[in-house]
């Protein structure tokens, strides 16, 4: 077979596996260097992409990587498996859960944090009404993490990478999860230095392991990587102080240019070319992440 055969073949196992799963799928279509469909749910669209060229063929994924349906496509098409993911699996007592916001955004930082809670944490938390970021709106994360940063301040640590230090660094890991497994490693390390807890939760963004630093105490740590981790208060939590993070960061973008549009989108692939064209290139590297396809066809 050739590359553009294997291609097609690949894709189409992907879409029979995805429908298996009962979501909706379109039909495939051949473009000049890939196959194609979208995975449609009530709420998102996801794109999925099999290219096919000299070096081979490569699977790309285009929607909200923070959503639910891009997770559960993502781990179908990269052959991950979902550890744990009835809902039977109980809380811990005390752990640190960990989630990110912005690894799917054009503009704006990657912002990662970790969270520590105990038995009388998630009390407070629950009552504070986290849950699941996505669930909540932009008005209601505010409030939330307002609360949270006001009555635990010392209880996580956000690792903030904003756009001009993200593109500096990118190179040295030449992955968005490699650059993951560094960012949720770092802010658990550095709450583990105030926190002896042997449970981490992470919301599962790749099946390779996290380097975290544990030199506190030697007992082990039982680190469990799974999809849809906003469901335990602790991963909640990290998630709306993450997201409300990111959130500020466009609040003060409003400031100095205009309403920078999130996600990857056409729309925000326009504001690339017309901020390309009102200033320069070297000016939206400050702004925006650079590897994203949407904006290496402007530079």
């Amino acid at each position: 077979m050739t590359i553009k055969e294997n291609a097609k073949a690949k894709i189409i196992l992907n879409r029979n596996q995805l429908n298996k799963i009962s979501l909706s799928c379109s039909i495939i279509e051949e473009k000049q260097y890939n196959f194609e469909f979208l995975v449609k749910s009530e709420k998102d669209k996801i794109k999925v992409q099999v290219y096919f060229g000299k070096k081979g063929i490569k699977t790309v994924l285009q929607g909200n990587s923070d959503s639910n349906t891009y997770k559960k496509v993502y781990s179908i098409i990269f052959d991950e498996i979902e550890i744990l993911s009835n809902n039977s699996l109980e809380e811990p007592k005390e752990y640190i859960g960990s989630d990110e916001s912005g690894k799917g955004d054009v503009f704006g930082p990657l912002v990662t944090t970790a969270f520590f809670v105990d038995e009388k944490t998630k009390l407070r938390l629950l009552q504070f009404g986290v849950k699941d970021s996505k669930e909540l709106s932009e008005f209601q994360i505010t409030e939330i993490a307002k609360k949270i940063r006001a009555e635990f301040p010392n209880n996580f640590e956000t690792i903030q990478l904003f756009p001009e230090k993200y593109n500096k660094i990118y190179p040295e890991f030449n992955n968005l999860n490699a650059l993951l497994i560094w960012t949720h490693s770092t802010a658990i390390s550095n709450l583990l230095k105030k926190y002896k807890c042997n449970n981490i939760i992470v919301d599962k963004f790749s099946s390779r392991r996290l380097n975290i630093a544990n030199n506190n105490y030697d007992n082990k740590l039982d680190i469990l990587q799974i999809t849809n981790g906003e469901r335990f208060i602790g991963v909640a939590a990290a998630s709306i102080i993450a997201r409300d993070t990111f959130n500020k960061w466009f609040n003060n973008m409003k400031i100095e240019f205009y309403n920078i549009p999130k996600g990857a989108s056409k729309n925000v692939e326009n504001t690339v070319q017309l901020l390309i064209e009102k200033y320069s290139a070297d000016k939206l590297k400050e702004i925006a992440k650079i590897h994203f396809k949407t904006v290496q066809k402007f530079l």
